[in-house]
Protein backbone atom coordinates (compact mmCIF):
# COMPACT_ATOMS: atom_id res chain seq x y z
CA UNK A 1 0.00 0.00 0.00
CA UNK A 2 2.87 2.67 0.87
CA UNK A 3 4.08 1.76 -2.67
CA UNK A 4 1.06 2.63 -4.56
CA UNK A 5 0.66 5.55 -2.53
CA UNK A 6 4.24 6.55 -2.98
CA UNK A 7 3.66 6.35 -6.56
CA UNK A 8 0.74 8.37 -6.86
CA UNK A 9 2.43 11.02 -4.86
CA UNK A 10 4.97 10.77 -7.69
CA UNK A 11 3.61 12.87 -10.54
CA UNK A 12 2.35 15.76 -8.46
CA UNK A 13 4.85 18.38 -7.27
CA UNK A 14 4.72 18.94 -3.46
CA UNK A 15 2.57 16.33 -2.86
CA UNK A 16 3.67 13.17 -0.30
CA UNK A 17 2.07 9.73 0.02
CA UNK A 18 1.10 11.60 3.77
CA UNK A 19 -0.89 14.58 2.00
CA UNK A 20 -2.61 11.91 0.06
CA UNK A 21 -3.80 9.77 2.77
CA UNK A 22 -4.35 13.08 5.31
CA UNK A 23 -7.03 14.18 2.24
CA UNK A 24 -8.62 10.21 1.66
CA UNK A 25 -8.94 10.18 5.93
CA UNK A 26 -10.41 14.22 5.41
CA UNK A 27 -12.80 13.26 2.85
CA UNK A 28 -13.92 10.24 5.02
CA UNK A 29 -14.37 11.46 8.24
CA UNK A 30 -14.32 15.14 7.99
CA UNK A 31 -12.34 17.44 9.50
CA UNK A 32 -9.46 15.95 11.60
CA UNK A 33 -8.55 17.83 15.17
CA UNK A 34 -4.97 19.13 15.23
CA UNK A 35 -4.52 18.52 11.38
CA UNK A 36 -4.34 21.17 9.04
CA UNK A 37 -5.95 21.08 5.62
CA UNK A 38 -3.64 20.92 2.69
CA UNK A 39 -4.11 23.84 -0.08
CA UNK A 40 -5.70 21.43 -2.25
CA UNK A 41 -8.48 20.09 -0.17
CA UNK A 42 -9.78 23.20 0.39
CA UNK A 43 -9.97 24.10 -3.13
CA UNK A 44 -11.71 20.99 -2.92
CA UNK A 45 -13.95 21.85 -0.69
CA UNK A 46 -14.58 25.65 -2.53
CA UNK A 47 -15.13 23.95 -5.80
CA UNK A 48 -18.05 21.68 -3.97
CA UNK A 49 -19.64 24.98 -2.20
CA UNK A 50 -19.67 26.59 -5.43
CA UNK A 51 -21.17 24.05 -7.75
CA UNK A 52 -23.75 23.87 -4.91
CA UNK A 53 -24.07 27.53 -4.97
CA UNK A 54 -24.45 27.80 -9.06
CA UNK A 55 -28.04 28.34 -9.81
CA UNK A 56 -29.95 29.02 -12.72
CA UNK A 57 -32.73 30.86 -10.83
CA UNK A 58 -29.73 33.48 -9.92
CA UNK A 59 -29.10 34.60 -12.86
CA UNK A 60 -32.71 34.48 -13.63
CA UNK A 61 -33.29 36.72 -10.25
CA UNK A 62 -30.13 39.30 -10.83
CA UNK A 63 -31.43 40.00 -14.63
CA UNK A 64 -34.99 40.47 -13.41
CA UNK A 65 -32.95 43.19 -10.46
CA UNK A 66 -31.04 45.10 -13.29
CA UNK A 67 -34.14 45.20 -15.54
CA UNK A 68 -35.95 46.67 -12.48
CA UNK A 69 -33.17 49.13 -11.85
CA UNK A 70 -32.69 50.38 -15.65
CA UNK A 71 -36.42 51.05 -15.38
CA UNK A 72 -36.72 53.37 -12.55
CA UNK A 73 -33.51 55.23 -13.76
CA UNK A 74 -35.56 55.87 -16.82
CA UNK A 75 -38.43 57.08 -14.47
CA UNK A 76 -36.36 59.17 -12.81
CA UNK A 77 -34.81 60.76 -15.77
CA UNK A 78 -38.08 61.67 -17.03
CA UNK A 79 -38.97 63.33 -13.29
CA UNK A 80 -35.69 65.49 -13.72
CA UNK A 81 -36.09 66.10 -17.43
CA UNK A 82 -39.34 67.23 -16.69
CA UNK A 83 -38.47 69.43 -14.37
CA UNK A 84 -41.02 67.86 -11.87
CA UNK A 85 -38.15 67.02 -9.64
CA UNK A 86 -36.53 70.20 -9.53
CA UNK A 87 -39.51 72.49 -9.40
CA UNK A 88 -39.77 70.01 -5.67
CA UNK A 89 -36.08 70.08 -5.02
CA UNK A 90 -36.61 74.16 -4.75
CA UNK A 91 -39.86 74.34 -2.51
CA UNK A 92 -41.65 75.26 -5.38
CA UNK A 93 -45.41 74.22 -4.90
CA UNK A 94 -46.79 72.36 -8.13
CA UNK A 95 -49.99 73.83 -9.03
CA UNK A 96 -50.58 70.48 -11.33
CA UNK A 97 -50.41 71.92 -13.91
CA UNK A 98 -47.89 70.81 -16.43
CA UNK A 99 -47.39 74.04 -18.45
CA UNK A 100 -44.83 76.69 -16.86
CA UNK A 101 -45.58 80.27 -16.78
CA UNK A 102 -45.57 81.27 -20.65
CA UNK A 103 -48.11 78.81 -21.28
CA UNK A 104 -45.97 76.26 -23.38
CA UNK A 105 -45.46 72.49 -22.42
CA UNK A 106 -41.90 72.10 -20.36
CA UNK A 107 -39.11 70.97 -23.33
CA UNK A 108 -37.83 67.70 -22.53
CA UNK A 109 -34.16 67.83 -22.39
CA UNK A 110 -31.13 66.84 -24.63
CA UNK A 111 -29.69 63.64 -23.44
CA UNK A 112 -26.43 61.54 -23.34
CA UNK A 113 -25.94 58.45 -25.22
CA UNK A 114 -26.35 56.67 -21.66
CA UNK A 115 -29.54 58.05 -20.78
CA UNK A 116 -31.27 57.75 -23.96
CA UNK A 117 -30.30 54.02 -23.80
CA UNK A 118 -31.74 53.57 -20.27
CA UNK A 119 -35.30 55.69 -21.70
CA UNK A 120 -35.01 53.16 -25.12
CA UNK A 121 -34.30 50.24 -22.94
CA UNK A 122 -31.97 49.64 -24.66
CA UNK A 123 -27.96 48.78 -24.71
CA UNK A 124 -25.41 51.54 -25.47
CA UNK A 125 -24.18 49.22 -28.24
CA UNK A 126 -27.77 48.48 -29.77
CA UNK A 127 -28.03 52.09 -29.80
CA UNK A 128 -24.51 52.96 -31.13
CA UNK A 129 -24.92 50.26 -33.88
CA UNK A 130 -28.60 51.66 -35.18
CA UNK A 131 -27.21 55.09 -35.38
CA UNK A 132 -24.51 54.76 -37.13
CA UNK A 133 -26.34 51.87 -39.85
CA UNK A 134 -30.09 53.70 -40.23
CA UNK A 135 -30.75 56.47 -41.69
CA UNK A 136 -31.35 59.75 -39.52
CA UNK A 137 -35.02 59.52 -40.62
CA UNK A 138 -35.18 55.99 -40.45
CA UNK A 139 -33.43 56.08 -36.60
CA UNK A 140 -35.66 58.86 -35.20
CA UNK A 141 -38.59 56.75 -36.45
CA UNK A 142 -36.87 53.62 -34.68
CA UNK A 143 -36.27 55.71 -31.43
CA UNK A 144 -40.05 57.36 -31.77
CA UNK A 145 -41.12 53.78 -31.38
CA UNK A 146 -38.89 52.48 -28.76
CA UNK A 147 -39.65 55.97 -26.32
CA UNK A 148 -43.11 55.26 -24.11
CA UNK A 149 -44.01 59.17 -24.99
CA UNK A 150 -43.24 58.44 -28.44
CA UNK A 151 -40.71 61.23 -28.73
CA UNK A 152 -38.48 60.98 -31.95
CA UNK A 153 -34.80 61.79 -31.27
CA UNK A 154 -31.90 63.10 -33.13
CA UNK A 155 -28.01 62.70 -32.75
CA UNK A 156 -26.49 66.77 -32.65
CA UNK A 157 -22.68 66.20 -33.62
CA UNK A 158 -22.48 69.74 -32.21
CA UNK A 159 -22.72 68.98 -28.89
CA UNK A 160 -22.50 64.80 -28.98
CA UNK A 161 -25.88 64.77 -27.26
CA UNK A 162 -29.28 63.29 -28.59
CA UNK A 163 -32.14 65.66 -28.97
CA UNK A 164 -35.58 65.27 -28.93
CA UNK A 165 -37.37 66.22 -32.55
CA UNK A 166 -39.63 69.03 -32.05
CA UNK A 167 -43.14 68.39 -33.09
CA UNK A 168 -43.98 69.45 -36.52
Amino acid sequence: MADALREKATPKPGFTATDIVIRALQKELGDIQGVDDCTEARLDRLEEQLAISQNPLLEEKVESLVTKVAKLETALITLQSSGLARSRSYGRKNSGNPYNQTGRPAQIQPLDEEKLALRLNVKIPELQEKRGTLSNQEFEEWSKNRDRSKYSWFFNSKDGLYHPRPDK
